[in-house]
Formats: C-alpha cells, sequence, structure tokens
C-alpha cells in the first residue's frame, strides 16, 4: 500500500484511512503490516554493533507488530502516555524504531539521544527536553546515568530481545498532543535547537518521497533500503524509515558507515537502494577497483545530498549507481523539499534539481531583494497557499524567538546560499550560518569556541570549516593565546583534549592555527569570510598544525 497526503490511502480499492489527518505513524504501521505481515519490515545485517555475532537478523512486519504491542503495554503499565517525552539512547538498533511506534501509539514522543556526546551535552538535552525517561542499552549505561540527572529514569534493554520493563516516568508530559519527535539540530547560537515534528510532519515526509518518481520510484513490498545515516539525524528518523514504512518495504539500518564493508554489505543485505552522506562516495571510490564494481542489476538509486563535484560522475560511471541529490532541511521537512529524482541532473554541477508545484521560493541578497536569475542568494521558503508552514517542523521547543525570527515575513529563512539556472535548476553555492559540514553533521561553531575560551591558555579564538577530502569539512580553531610564547603542538593537543572532554568527539578541531589576533568588522564582531580565508591559507602554508588522528569515535580503534 502506498501512502499519498492528497488521496487516502487504499488496498484493494478499499479506503484505509478516512480522516488521514487523524493518522500517527503507528496507525500507517498497523496498516502496513496488515498488508505485508509476512514481508521483512527491519534487517540488521551481520556484524552490525557486536563485531562478535555473525548472524544477520530480520524482524517481520508481523513480528514487529508482537513487539511494539508489547513494548506499548509495558509503557502503559508503567503510567507512560500522552504528552510524555522519552529520550531514546539505542542507536542505529532495530529496537530504537520498535519502541519509537510503541510511543506513538500513545501519543508519546521520543528525543533520540547520540550517546556519543559529552555527558554535559546530553544532560542539556535530557534536561531542555524535559524527558520523563531514558532508554538506553548497556553499552551507554554509565555515561548516560552521569550525564542525566538523578531523578530521571534510566532504563537498560536487552539490545537483542528488546525486554523491558521500566519504572514510573518522571515529571508530567510536555509534549503537544500530535508531536512525535523533538530532535535536536545545531544552530548558529551555540546550543542545540529542539525541532518539535509532529505525526503529520513524518506522514508529509513519507508520502512526499515515495510519490517522487523518475529515479525514486518504489515497488510497493519490494524494496530494500540499506542506510548507515544515524538515527539521530531527519534523513534517517523520517525518510528512509517512512519511505519503507508506507510501501511495505524492508529498512536495512546499519549502524554505521564502514567503507571497506560497504558494498558486501548491500549484496548480502539484497538492498534495492540506499541513502549517502557526501562523504561516503569519496571513500567509496578510493577502493581498489573490482570486476564487481558495477552495482547497477541491483542498486536502482541513491538518495542524499552534498556529493563532491569531482566524484559524482566518476561514482556513477565506475558502480552504475544514480546518486540522486537532494535539499531539505529537518526545519523544512517535506514543506520544502527539492529533488534532482528527473533529468536533467547536471551532475556534478551541486544541482539539487526543480522546485515542486507545491513549493513557494524566493532567492534574496542581504538587503533581502530578489536577485537577478543565475546570481546567488539566500533561499526562503514556504509551502503555497494558505497553508504556508504545511510539511514544516512545529517549532524550535521553548524558543518562540527563535522561531519567529526564522519565519520572518512568512517565509522560512534557510541559511543557505544558492542559485538558479534560466530553466529553474537549484544549485547549491555555499552556507550562511556559521556551521561546519562534517561527516553529515552539522557542527555550530560558537559551541566550539565556547568550550575552547574554557581553556586557560586561550584569549580569543574563531572556528572555521576547512575542506577535507573525505569528511567534506572539518574543524579548524584559530587561537589567540594569553601568553604567545607557549604556542606548540602539546598546547594544542592538550587543547583537543580538553574538547574531547566537554563535546562530542567529531566536533573538537581537527586543526589548531596560533595567530596574533583574529580579523574583525567595524563594529568588533569576528569577521566570518576572512576568518575562513585565513584557516585556508594557514593549512595551504603550513601554519597549521594536525590533528586529525586525535578525533576517533569513542570505542575505535586506533
Amino acid at each position: 500500500m502506498i501512502y499519498s497526503a492528497r488521496r487516502p490511502a487504499m488496498a484493494n480499492g478499499v479506503v484505509l484511512r478516512k480522516s488521514y489527518t487523524a493518522v500517527s505513524v503507528h496507525n500507517i504501521f498497523l496498516d502496513t503490516a496488515a498488508g505485508y505481515a509476512a514481508h521483512e519490515f527491519l534487517h540488521e545485517p551481520s556484524g552490525a554493533h557486536d563485531r562478535d555475532r555473525t548472524g544477520a537478523r530480520s524482524i517481520t512486519y508481523v513480528e514487529a507488530r508482537q513487539r511494539v504491542a508489547d513494548l506499548q503495554q509495558a509503557y502503559v503499565t508503567a503510567g507512560f502516555g500522552r504528552g510524555h517525552r522519552i529520550a531514546v539512547a539505542l542507536d542505529n538498533r532495530p529496537e530504537f524504531f520498535l519502541h519509537f511506534l510503541a510511543l506513538n501509539a500513545l501519543g508519546a514522543s521520543i528525543v533520540p539521544l547520540n550517546a556519543a556526546m559529552s555527558a554535559a551535552e546530553i544532560g542539556y538535552l535530557v534536561a531542555h527536553a524535559d524527558v520523563a525517561a531514558i532508554i538506553t542499552h548497556a553499552a551507554h549505561a554509565a555515561h548516560i546515568r552521569a550525564a542525566a540527572r538523578a531523578e530521571v529514569p534510566v532504563q537498560l534493554i536487552a539490545a537483542d530481545d528488546g525486554r523491558f520493563d521500566i519504572p514510573a516516568p518522571f515529571g508530567e508530559g510536555r509534549a503537544t498532543d500530535d508531536e512525535a519527535a523533538l530532535l535536536y539540530t545545531s544552530g548558529t547560537t551555540g546550543k542545540p535547537k529542539g525541532c518539535m515534528l509532529t505525526n503529520s510532519y513524518f506522514r508529509e515526509i513519507g508520502a512526499l518521497y515515495t510519490a517522487l518518481g523518475g529515479y525514486c520510484t518504489f515497488s510497493p513490498g519490494l524494496e530494500r533500503l540499506i542506510t548507515p545515516l544515524p538515527v539521530t539525524h531527519m534523513n534517517a528518523l523520517c525518510c528512509s524509515f517512512m519511505a519503507m514504512l508506507m510501501t511495505g518495504g524492508c529498512l536495512v539500518q546499519l549502524d554505521r558507515f564502514h567503507p571497506s564493508t560497504w558494498w558486501q554489505s548491500l549484496r548480502a543485505a539484497r538492498a534495492t537502494c540506499f541513502h549517502y552522506l557526501g562523504v561516503m562516495p569519496a571513500m567509496l571510490l578510493n577502493a581498489p577497483a573490482s570486476n564487481a564494481d558495477d552495482m547497477s542489476a541491483q542498486v536502482r538509486f541513491a538518495f542524499g545530498a552534498g556529493a563532491d563535484p569531482r566524484h559524482h560522475q566518476p561514482f556513477e560511471q565506475r558502480f552504475g549507481v544514480p546518486l540522486i541529490e537532494a535539499w531539505a532541511m529537518t526545519e523544512t521537512g517535506a514543506g520544502a523539499w527539492i529533488t534532482a529524482n528527473a533529468e536533467p541532473r547536471h551532475v556534478g554541477t551541486r544541482c539539487f534539481g526543480r522546485a515542486p508545484a507545491s513549493l513557494d521560493w524566493r532567492i534574496v541578497d542581504e538587503a533581502q531583494r530578489d536577485v537577478a536569475r543565475g546570481s546567488p542568494g539566500e533561499l526562503w521558503v514556504r509551502h503555497k497557499g494558505s497553508d504556508t508552514r504545511r510539511g514544516f517542523f512545529a517549532g524550535y521547543y521553548k524558543d518562540a524567538a527563535a522561531t519567529a525570527a526564522a519565519w520572518e515575513g512568512d517565509w522560512f529563512h534557510t541559511g543557505d546560499v544558492v542559485r538558479i539556472d534560466a530553466a529553474g535548476s537549484f544549485y547549491f553555492v555555499d552556507r550562511l550560518k556559521n556551521v561546519v559540514r562534517r561527516s553529515g553533521e552539522n557542527i555550530a561553531a560558537v559551541e566550539v569556541e565556547s568550550a575552547l575560551l574554557e581553556h586557560a591558555a586561550v584569549q580569543a579564538c574563531a572556528v572555521a570549516p576547512i575542506a577535507d577530502d573525505v569528511r567534506g569539512e572539518e574543524v579548524c580553531a584559530l587561537l589567540v593565546l594569553k601568553d604567545p610564547a607557549r604556542a606548540s603542538a602539546l598546547l594544542a593537543n592538550e587543547i583537543q583534549q580538553h574538547c574531547l572532554n566537554a563535546l562530542a568527539y567529531y566536533k573538537a578541531p581537527g586543526y589548531v592555527c596560533f595567530v596574533a589576533k583574529l580579523p574583525q568588522t567595524a563594529s568588533q564582531k569576528l569577521a566570518r569570510g576572512e576568518i575562513r580565508a585565513l584557516a585556508a591559507s594557514q593549512i595551504e602554508t603550513g601554519g597549521a598544525i594536525d590533528l586529525r588522528a586525535g578525533k576517533r569515535r569513542p570505542g575505535a580503534a586506533r
């Protein structure tokens, strides 16, 4: 069955849901499970998460329905219900989605939690989100418990079978009736912002994605979509999950991206499509060529964003899989989503397609005036018609001012610089926001700068993105020291370790540059454009200390 946001879902000519707007993610799951009971719903490849486990495992729709019902009853018995928020730190495991569906059935909301964050970061999110409990597994238990307030229950599950016995929730529910998830995304003001995502947000994404057509065509009951993207991001939480849920497909969720075994995993999982980050094509092209490289007989398309123009065409020629570039944000959801799912795709140009008929858009200059076609400017978007926020997030939690600023003038201000050609194709140019985009993670420069300033040796600092062939961008820190004579590789390593203790590992500086002063504007603000140029110059002339080897996922082998 394929759901549509514009007409009722049908199965053998029977309307499944007459009141589409009342349908929750769990309702859609139940309808799909009824039509595809014996089909695989969730698949975990061999070796994911646990290197000692040799066998893959799958969960069919009918099996998932029973497990979700059991979890739902456990939550009810414990006292959870509508309005509660539960933080879920289960990595990219199938259990994450089972708990999501069970909580969604109760009208509760989830807060996906990245356990790789520091204790301070986790503590902030848990407190800010007003969570009633945290669900995790043994590998993260000590870290999560140390980060959360003592009164918030932390419940462990047995990951392989989902055994679950939770104590009563902490506090009253705070989520609105239709909130399905509170997803945190890095902003430019330092602290992450909580994007409130409703059931309709999830439905609209699934309906739009599965109806795109062209290269992105989904055959009901036949697709197997594999993704290594984290469930703490909108792409994996909403796009790939809802696409499979709304077409009776199987979601193959990897723990993370493993370049050396990527194609092996796709073959073993019988994947028909996959999702990617911009850094993945570059890493896969680095592997030695093989007679088995052509995957066109099995994999029909890959969906993602940010492919390096240098790698786009070589990847498609070598592996036989079209890389379908798209543009969206956590905030925009399906309300503003542009995809290069049909020709001309303008491969290798950062083209991300043409605007759908449902999208109103503007490209403006610094004075908020529309620019001429072909000229770059900030992209403003909204849904066409009277409901201009249809498909978008419901707002930033506890931050009405930031929500209002983002929607100033009834246009959502994306912070992305784009251009459009005479035929209507959009091209990504740059970001206005002071963000480093490393391996798909948005890193707020201000957040890293705040951590750097806490080091006793640092007088002033600025963070800038540096182009990186593997990660897309890397974090470069320009530091003015209180005592310039202390500048050394030893101090740079000490400062990086300080950041590793305070932030998630990927946010720490990969490069450190000691400078005499930082470029400033006439109003004594950091001149971000000049800082980027200075950082690039330091790299090119050997003035930067390369600390990239010190950035490792917790538990990763050195």
